[in-house]
């Protein structure tokens, strides 16, 4: 017998979507509204350090009563961190990922707030540390079950790298590769009212604009299609350096015995004032610093002689010595602009050569910068589709959608065949939780 309509389908309006919609779009706008309010307070404030840098540079006086600034942040910063240090440094994500594996539990008041006022105290003097949206968990505002609660705290994942990057998609896919590592029919529905309601805060804050849009305009030429997996094998290479650098923070910062781990900003908060002091927009998440690469403010591709390529390649080493420092000193802040930077001097540096030996022509200097931008963060965080669509999202086109593809495979396949795992994991294992009762 052939089952008809009314026996397959369900009763109207005995589903439960609506509630669950309703917490999802809630999560979604608290979200929006705390991450939004972190992005502003930020860039208000490395406006502010654009200004003072010049000034100190004009008048080294004021070097010494900004060292002593220093000092006392990295007191008020130890202080607040140091009940929960291990829940608050870093991003959060592998704190978050063990909770979603039953390894870990947050306190999630005491968690927020100190994230929130840690994150600002270390990324506003210009650690190069990024802001990784606080994930809300809702098991103080809504009652409901353990499947529910979990729900809540994905839609909050989601919407916080949504209004961090006004990338509602990407949001959604980075749940799934890096967290979730599943996505259930039923929830996307959810997941999507919460990326779409932090996203429409973030528009309110600063405009129906990601905070890192790249305008890239026309076709990479098919011709010059051979060279993507070149540049993608390079950049898999260098992914795996960055994680085993970056996994080797932890193990190198314990050997400084004479100075506790809460208090160990005060080295990249000093060490990073001479590069302040040269070029202050080096500074902090920088994608003010992409903005100008992308645009070519720099004029890195008409430099003569080898300065073309040895330039980026300093600027390549300053943000990737300092992002270890920043990263590594045990303080609330993410990784996720700090590895678009750095693809982006990468892709400056492939860029160039193929302008310098006439295998693109220079328009196509934005092409390449952005779709190493995709392939360096793909392959680090093993997370594909997330970088592919992040950057799709930035740019404003679907046109680079194919070599950026091509380029993160072999970068992915490279840092595979390595032995590199998604960042986020290798983090959470290095944390060493263990199933909880």
């Amino acid at each position: 017998m052939i089952k008809n309509a009314k026996q397959i389908l369900r009763r109207p309006f005995t589903t439960n979507i609506t509630a669950r919609l309703i917490r999802a779009i809630v999560v979604g706008l608290v979200t929006g509204l705390i991450v939004s309010i972190f992005r502003w307070i930020i860039d208000q404030t490395m406006q502010l350090l654009y200004h003072l840098y010049p000034q100190m540079a004009a008048h080294q006086v004021l070097i010494l009563p900004y060292i002593l600034l220093m000092i006392f942040i990295t007191f008020i910063l130890g202080k607040i961190t140091a009940p929960y240090l291990d829940q608050v440094i870093g991003s959060g994500v592998p704190q978050l990922e063990a909770i979603f594996l039953n390894e870990n539990q947050m306190p999630w008041w005491s968690i927020i707030w100190r994230k929130f006022i840690g994150g600002l105290l270390a990324i506003c003097p210009g650690l190069m540390l990024v802001r990784e949206g606080p994930c809300i968990e809702a098991e103080k505002t809504f009652k409901t079950d353990a499947e529910g609660l979990k729900e809540m705290q994905e839609c909050g994942v989601a919407a916080g790298l949504a209004a961090a990057f006004s990338a509602p998609i990407a949001g959604a896919l980075f749940l799934v590769e890096e967290i979730s590592f599943g996505f259930k029919p039923r929830k996307v529905i959810s997941i999507l009212a919460a990326t779409f309601s932090a996203d429409f805060v973030t528009i309110l804050f600063f405009v129906n604009k990601p905070c890192l849009y790249l305008p890239v305009n026309g076709y990479l030429p098919v011709k010059i299609y051979w060279s993507l997996p070149l540049i993608g094998i390079a950049l898999g290479l260098l992914a795996y350096l960055y994680q085993y650098v970056l996994l080797s923070l932890k193990p190198w910062f314990s050997k400084i015995k004479k100075l506790p781990a809460t208090y160990h900003s005060i080295i990249p908060f000093v060490l990073i004032i001479p590069v302040g002091l040269w070029n202050a927009r080096l500074l902090g998440g920088s994608h003010v610093l992409i903005d100008d690469l992308f645009n070519n403010n720099l004029g890195l591709h008409q430099i003569s002689s080898w300065s073309f390529i040895t330039i980026p390649i300093l600027l390549f080493m300053i943000r990737f010595i300092f992002s270890m420092l920043s990263y590594g000193s045990s303080v609330p802040g993410g990784i996720f602009m700090l590895i678009l930077v750095l693809g982006a001097l990468l892709g400056i540096i492939c860029a160039n050569l193929l302008i310098k030996v006439q295998i693109i022509a220079p328009m196509y200097y934005p092409h390449i910068l952005v779709i190493s931008m995709a392939a360096y963060f793909g392959a680090i965080e093993k997370a594909p589709f997330t970088a592919i669509m992040l950057l799709t999202e930035m740019v404003g086109t679907i046109q680079q959608v194919l070599p950026m593809i091509i380029t993160v495979f072999f970068a992915y396949y490279v840092l595979d065949l390595l032995g590199g795992k998604p960042i986020y994991e290798a983090l959470r294992l290095q944390m060493n939780y263990h199933k909880l009762n």
